[in-house]
């Protein structure tokens, strides 16, 4: 993290990740659109990968199937 000067002349921090994608470090603001992405093209990549079920979130599979399934997850 890197001190910056605020308009008011107190240090503050500034946050920094890393791009998921790239690995870049990309500062944690408002004007950074594509955060914690560098870019907009790291973001679809990693979109891309969602899409094509090479990430997942680990957990039970829930059968699409069965509403019994889908009305228990809801309560």
């Amino acid at each position: 993290m890197h001190a910056l000067k605020n308009k008011k002349t107190k240090l503050t921090k500034e946050i920094t990740v890393k791009c998921p994608n790239c690995q870049k470090t990309v500062i944690w603001n408002a004007q950074q659109l594509n955060k914690p992405f560098c870019s907009e093209r790291c973001k679809l990549i990693d979109l891309g990968e969602w899409a094509a079920g090479e990430k997942i979130i680990p957990g039970k599979t829930m059968d699409t199937e069965s509403t019994d399934d889908f009305d228990s997850f809801l309560n």
